[in-house]
């Protein structure tokens, strides 16, 4: 198994919003909506993604199908993932520390079960990805 993990984050909005958007993966639409507006097609990896209340399956070229499944919670301070039906299993999790009210820190902690000749050739790129995530979800409306 190999960790990778986002610096911590700040997130300009209470725990409790952030855990509720995070919970309801439904309500990230708007949000994959926006991407795919703003990103050239000529760039976009990301062929589509389904938001259920709590999963989230996004096929990607030349990956295939990723999907992740909440499997537990804890209010406002953790949000647990698990692959679903994707090519590698893996365990993916948000951890959110409200220290004031109405700023909260994050952390994307991404747990994979990758093959060791495979990591030497994605590892950095899923370091940079988990920190691009963590990135993006600073930027959305709680």
């Amino acid at each position: 198994m190999a960790d990778y993990q986002s610096t911590v984050k700040h997130i300009a909005a209470p725990a409790e919003k952030v855990f509720a958007k995070f919970t309801d993966l439904s309500q990230l639409q708007p949000v994959i909506d926006r991407y795919k507006e703003q990103v050239p097609q000529d760039k976009v990896k990301i062929k589509d993604i389904t938001l259920t209340t709590d999963s989230c399956h996004i096929s990607v070229d030349p990956i295939g199908t990723v999907g992740l499944k909440i499997i537990e919670t804890e209010p406002f301070k953790t949000i647990k993932f698990a692959s679903d039906g994707s090519p590698l299993n893996f365990n993916f999790w948000i951890q959110l520390v409200e220290k004031e009210p109405g700023d909260t820190k994050m952390r994307l902690t991404l747990r994979a079960d990758i093959p060791f000749m495979v990591k030497a050739m994605i590892g950095n790129k899923l370091e940079q990805g988990i920190e691009m995530i963590a990135e993006a979800l600073t930027k959305i409306e709680y």
